[in-house]
């Protein structure tokens, strides 16, 4: 696992347009031609407190890239770490390389202080919504409809207890999750 940098736009766009598959479902088109630098330089809407966004690049062992995930740390508050995208290289799909580096990326964010793991996905994105149910995380809310490329979606809102926490305990943390918000 590898931070990218704004000098990583060439190496991300080309993930990117090699792999548009969760492009494809979420956005209902391929990425852009500034998908990549979109990503990079994207930061939480004002007035979020966070501590700090990255860029992780996933290699094989002749250093191609096979997957990349947008990290949040202290999302909300300094405890809940928001992954805002994972995307697998598509020849992978199937074949458990997802969990693997989510299992990864989930004690990398452990030992650097999460206690909880959020994310968002799409409505309908079926293989993404069973991938991280399977993996323990659990619906907070719906929000949305959310303007996302070509579509509008509507965003279900998960998180993974990261040391055992519960959702009551997730939701006090974080009231802007709860269903009534």
């Amino acid at each position: 696992m590898i931070e990218l940098g704004p000098g990583d736009a060439p190496r991300l766009q080309r993930f990117f347009e090699a792999n548009p598959e969760y492009f494809d479902a979420v956005n209902g088109e391929p990425p852009g031609p500034g998908a990549a630098r979109e990503e990079l330089e994207s930061l939480p809407p004002a007035g979020w407190r966070y501590d700090r966004k990255w860029i992780l690049a996933f290699e094989d062992r002749r250093g191609e890239m096979i997957a990349m995930a947008d990290v949040i740390s202290g999302l909300f508050v300094p405890e809940v770490w928001h992954l805002g995208l994972f995307i697998l290289a598509t020849r992978l799909h199937g074949t458990g390389r997802a969990a693997e580096l989510c299992n990864g990326l989930e004690d990398w964010m452990r030992a650097k202080g999460a206690r909880w793991s959020r994310l968002g996905v799409a409505e309908g994105n079926a293989r993404a919504e069973r991938f991280w149910e399977k993996r323990g995380y659990l619906e907070l809310r719906t929000r949305g409809p959310v303007e996302m490329g070509g579509r509008r979606n509507l965003i279900r809102v998960m998180a993974k207890p990261l040391d055992g926490g519960t959702r009551e305990e997730y939701l006090a943390l974080v009231e802007r999750d709860r269903p009534d918000q």
